[in-house]
């Protein structure tokens, strides 16, 4: 099985073909929450403003269509019977709407999730609880409900008010392990000064804080004998007992002797199953990179550190903007994203590249020669319009269609021209066939209205020489920063793309948000091994 790798579409497909029964060490997947809600990537001028350049990312809405039927059809047809019973009794209860088709659609690929886990692997599906309810019962059903392990509630905003119910601040985290033995890191986080300040309220001769602990036994058994005076179940045997009085851990203070637990010889506070401490990507965090539902490096570091090791398989097939498998790599884990729209394979690609320089990754899915580029125009050319757009790295434009015509703008590549630092553009326009001499005439035309200073055609096919001559009148861009004219009209194949080539652009300057570097190794502030 391959590893460090991107694979572009369908989760379940990549599932069933590419990764085998028991491979997987650990599975944190970020679906869509089915809240209805349409999701655009915003995108970055270099002065910071928002771009007018934005692409609808997904639809988080489903609905109950032919496919969902036919998948509700393959679950209870081919799954085990207690699956199959659950998802009858389910569509009775919910029935035949939106909420359906997502529930469906989440339980046909966990399935198969929990055949790629090993077995002592371990799931967390992150949700809101718009679904968090029903997702349970399905988890319950497939994993089992002995397996279940957490709910975990991660505070995702400080504030947020609603009208007419109390603010909605939180996500779910449903924790499942696949068996009874299971990789578990206990994780400890650093004491907050608040508690400190409540809690370690003592200072002895060398200026140590401690606090104060009773000596009780579990459960009120343990032996008996005196100590101080005072005749009692102890936690401790009496030479243990002694033995912590010569080490100055006994205080005498009081009426019944005491513990002392100093500050220093603590490694913090268990973590528990509210997380209030890792704060989510705001409009100033510097990891934030404009993708919709981005979640915080420090929220997965802390699950990838609690339920895997180093060099543990990490699988995250709704990879999104790819928090997942960068934290993975951060941890020194092998990783495995699956996405279904380029775009986010692009941003991915990009944001690992920026966060490791040098690193080795692998794109599965994505076409490597005209033939693929081919087969990917026919079957969605939405996909190969920001796949195209990709290549030569220009930001996807969504513009409002009026009679079914557009405005000729595909893409967008910004860059820095003139003694003034001037933003310059550069128009793009991807076509999968049927291209002409009018094609180029009409860019130009595209180039005017939206004052460019370049233009840059992508064509599957070859272009004819009329369309290169109608180029070639459009004359030059000169670069008073560089100091070299510039083609205004560029026409560039798919094929040369391909093979390397790219459009003649002075000082671009990516859309993208530009991902910092990344250390390998935990942060330090959130996730403490428990000391053994």
């Amino acid at each position: 099985m391959k590893t460090n790798v991107l694979y572009y579409g369908d989760n379940l497909d990549i599932l069933r073909n590419h990764i085998p029964d028991e491979s997987v060490d650990l599975i944190y997947l970020d679906p869509p929450f089915n809240s209805n809600a349409s999701y655009n990537v915003l995108f970055k001028e270099p002065t910071g403003e928002q771009s007018a350049a934005q692409i609808k990312a997904f639809d988080d809405t489903w609905h109950w269509d032919t496919a969902a039927e036919l998948t509700y059809q393959e679950i209870v047809t081919n799954s085990p019977l207690e699956i199959s019973k659950m998802v009858e009794a389910m569509r009775g209860f919910v029935g035949s709407n939106d909420m359906m088709a997502y529930l469906v659609m989440m339980t046909i690929r966990l399935i198969e999730l929990r055949r790629a886990l090993k077995p002592t692997g371990s799931l967390y599906l992150h949700c809101d609880p718009t679904a968090s309810h029903y997702l349970k019962i399905i988890l319950d059903t497939i994993l089992g409900n002995d397996n279940f392990r957490n709910e975990v509630v991660w505070q995702r905003f400080n504030f947020h008010a609603d009208a007419k119910r109390f603010g909605r601040v939180s996500d779910r985290l449903l924790f499942f392990s696949k068996g009874p033995s299971f990789v578990f890191n206990k994780l400890r986080v650093p004491f907050s000064e608040e508690y400190i300040s409540s809690k370690f309220t003592h200072v002895d001769a060398e200026d140590r804080r401690f606090r104060l602990d009773n000596l009780n036994p579990p459960a009120g058994r343990g032996p008996i004998y005196q100590f101080h005076g005072v005749t009692k179940a102890w936690r401790f045997t009496e030479e243990r007992m002694l033995q912590l009085e010569a080490e100055g851990k006994i205080y005498s203070g009081s009426k019944i002797p005491q513990l002392k637990r100093y500050l220093d010889e603590l490694n913090g506070q268990a973590v528990h199953d509210i997380w209030v401490d890792v704060a989510p990507i705001n409009s100033q965090a510097k990891e934030r990179l404009g993708y919709p539902t981005q979640k915080p490096l420090a929220l997965l570091e802390r699950v990838i550190q609690a339920s895997s090791n180093e060099g543990d398989v990490v699988l995250d097939p709704f990879c999104g903007c790819g928090t997942a498998v960068v934290t993975a790599h951060k941890l020194n884990r092998k990783w495995i994203g699956i996405d279904v729209t380029h775009l986010a394979i692009a941003v991915m690609r990009k944001r690992l590249r920026d966060s490791f320089p040098g690193i080795q990754l692998e794109v599965i899915g994505e076409p490597v020669d005209v033939e693929g580029a081919k087969a990917l125009a026919r079957q969605d050319r939405y996909q190969f319009q920001w796949w195209a757009l990709s290549l030569v790295d220009a930001l996807p434009v969504q513009e409002e269609k009026k009679k079914g015509a557009d405005k000729g703008m595909d893409g967008v590549i910004t860059f820095i021209d003139g003694p003034s630092n001037k933003v310059e553009r550069a128009i793009v326009q991807v076509k999968s066939g049927g291209v002409k001499p009018g094609d180029i005439r009409d860019l130009k035309g595209v180039m005017e209205r939206e004052k460019s200073a370049l233009g840059v055609f992508i064509t599957l096919e070859p272009p004819t020489q009329p369309m290169q001559t109608e180029a070639v009148e459009a004359g030059f861009h000169h670069s008073p920063l560089w100091q070299k004219d510039y083609p205004r009209m560029q026409i560039v194949t798919i094929e040369e793309l391909l093979r390397g080539k790219t459009p003649m652009i002075p000082g671009k300057v990516s859309g993208y948000a530009k991902a910092q570097k990344v250390a390998s190794g935990t942060t330090g502030q959130l996730a403490l091994k428990e000391k053994p």
